[in-house]
């Protein structure tokens, strides 16, 4: 969301008709998601890169957020023709283990082995009729070694 996109209105009331129009089976019976806090992030280190900061809101109710959140996994999110992409703020220290996962999980895009990133950083693939998941990468290493047919296709670097 540009940072003037609509600077009358205010980010509060921006999420409330981003969430009724994408979602409104969450709208609560009063007509209005309950927001403790709403804000952008702070400015990023880099002035060159132009991209719009991020917006950081807490609902009052954890399920309101899991249902939104559930919703945005299931389609994107669209404001006024925009798409929008709603995900849960993680730690940097979770981000840092995800981002671990990165060349091993598009290796599995490629081989088609459906991956996913679990909360909070463990991955899952598909694989001989059956999921399997990982801890950490080094679980998914020896994993490979017990595979050897699997471990021609990933060639990675322990």
């Amino acid at each position: 969301l540009s940072e003037n996109y609509d600077e009358k209105k205010s980010l509060d009331t921006i999420l409330q008709e981003i969430i009724k129009e994408n979602c409104p089976d969450v709208i609560e019976s009063e007509g209005k998601i309950g927001i403790e806090r709403i804000h952008r992030t702070p400015s990023e280190r880099n002035p060159k890169i132009k991209t719009p900061r991020n917006i950081v809101a807490k609902f009052q109710n954890y399920q309101i957020k899991e249902k939104i959140l559930q919703a945005a996994k299931k389609k994107p999110f669209k404001y006024r023709g925009a798409t929008i992409r709603i995900t849960q703020d993680l730690a940097a220290s979770t981000l840092k283990e995800r981002r671990a996962w990165n060349m091993i999980f598009r290796k599995a895009q490629e081989l088609e082995m459906q991956p996913r990133i679990n909360y909070p950083a463990k991955l899952s693939i598909f694989f001989q009729g059956r999921r399997w998941t990982f801890n950490e990468t080094n679980e998914f290493h020896l994993f490979l070694k017990k595979k050897p047919e699997l471990n021609k296709k990933f060639d990675l670097q322990a």
